[in-house]
């Protein structure tokens, strides 16, 4: 995963900054800048430049409608949050589902889940897995053509 152009991250933290100062909450443009690059999992704003000026292909954007499994419940959502994890091409992605996921399969009783926060490989499959050895999160860019799907 690779981190959007400059432009894309300057706009970003506009949007932040405006959105505080709505809020009774200033914030200067550099400050904007340095919590974007934090939220992106970079230490500082110079760091997200230089990696933002070699981009790569992108999987996944804030934002993003996603479909897939979460232990093993099917699901539809969009991510939150996105954020680097450590030297491999992990991300941790927060992901907002339409509707609550129950993920007891007990017939006894339910414990159902609306958002979650999931380290996944640049494919979207979790690196975690579940006791059955299954990820716990699947998922992909949901398209708008099902033929694409």
């Amino acid at each position: 995963m690779t981190l959007a152009n400059i432009a894309e991250l300057k706009n970003q933290a506009k949007r932040l900054r405006n959105a505080l100062a709505e809020n009774g909450q200033p914030l200067s443009h550099a400050q904007a800048l340095e919590l974007v690059s934090k939220q992106h999992g970079f230490k500082d704003w110079n760091t997200a430049c230089a990696s933002a000026r070699n981009p790569s292909p992108r999987a996944f954007m804030v934002g993003d409608r996603v479909t897939g499994t979460y232990m093993q419940q099917v699901f539809a959502g969009e991510i939150r949050g996105l954020s680097k994890v450590g030297r491999h091409d992990h991300i941790r992605v927060d992901v907002q589902f339409d509707q609550p996921v129950d993920v007891v399969t007990f017939d006894s009783f339910s414990s159902y889940r609306s958002r979650v926060s999931c380290v996944v490989d640049e494919d979207g499959i979790a690196v975690k897995k579940t006791s059955n050895g299954e990820p716990y999160l699947r998922m992909k860019i949901a398209t708008a053509d099902p033929k694409h799907q």
